[in-house]
């Protein structure tokens, strides 16, 4: 499978690319290596993310364990509240 590209370069891009192809390379050679380049490059920045890790850290070390921390929580939906009243002239 091959796959034409096409791109505008800046003066500096073409210098650089006409180096290259002076050196003995092929453009096309040149594109390949700088796309695999740029993929590792992007693929070794990635890294391992731990969704939820230290994003809300509020500094208290025993919120699931303390229960002055928990008190309350949950506590609203066992209790029964009142049909909500319509406005009047409604």
């Amino acid at each position: 499978m091959t796959t034409t590209v096409q791109a505008r370069l800046d003066e500096e891009t073409q210098a650089a690319l006409d180096r290259l192809r002076r050196s003995g390379l092929r453009t096309s050679e040149v594109i390949r290596k700088g796309i695999h380049m740029v993929a590792k490059e992007a693929g070794a920045n990635k890294g391992i993310e731990i969704i939820g890790l230290g994003k809300y850290d509020s500094g208290m070390t025993d919120l699931s364990t303390n229960k002055k921390h928990l008190a309350g929580f949950g506590g609203h939906s066992r209790i029964k509240r009142k049909p909500a009243q319509r406005a009047k002239g409604r």
